[in-house]
């Protein structure tokens, strides 16, 4: 690679367009979980008949507990993105924290919030 100290203009513009079609399909996401959770779906046991009612809210109870964690995790996806996009605008993104290098733009292309290289990444876990 070469000794570049930060991506051009340009490229962070692309990397910004990327990070917001991503967002926004994470918002949507997380909107998705965030309902199914609240039980606005309306896809409840209310109208269950009562011989199946038990088992449902047992496999009810479990879903909701996985619906939680999947939704936990897509805000957090949601925080890395943002943060992503605020390295952008003070112009620090892709910078790896570890070793202050430029980040690859192929790796930043398939984990747009990375903030660490192959190699630091590698290195954590040694």
């Amino acid at each position: 690679m070469n000794d570049r100290k930060r991506y051009s203009d340009q490229e962070l513009a692309e990397f910004k367009e990327i990070i917001l079609e991503k967002l926004d399909i994470a918002q949507r996401d997380y909107e998705v979980l965030r309902s199914s959770l609240s039980n606005t779906d309306g896809n409840d046991i209310q109208d269950t008949s009562p011989t199946f009612k038990v088992l449902e809210e047992g496999a009810s109870v479990l879903s909701k507990e996985e619906t939680g964690k999947l939704a936990q995790r897509q805000v957090q996806f949601i925080q890395h993105l943002r943060a992503a996009l605020m390295r952008i605008e003070n112009k620090t993104y892709g910078i790896c924290r570890e070793t202050g290098k430029l980040i690859q733009k192929e790796r930043l292309m398939a984990v747009p919030h990375a903030t660490l290289s192959i190699e630091a990444k590698n290195n954590q876990k040694s």
